[in-house]
């Protein structure tokens, strides 16, 4: 993988991850209140997936 992918890479995520703040603050700001209330299993649990299932659409790509 090349610098130029890394950094597509990297940008895409910061694009997806920009995207609920820019379309709905409030929606964004009640979501970060209510991941704040979760433990930490279930944010570790939510974090496996999320990775796991970025993992296998990177495998896919190639």
């Amino acid at each position: 993988m090349s610098g130029a992918d890394w950094l597509l890479a990297v940008g895409m995520v910061l694009m997806l991850e920009g995207m609920l703040p820019f379309l709905s603050p409030a929606a964004y700001r009640d979501l970060l209140a209510r991941m704040a209330t979760l433990s930490d299993g279930s944010l570790r649990g939510g974090g496996l997936v999320a990775m796991t299932i970025g993992l296998a659409m990177m495998y896919l790509a190639r």
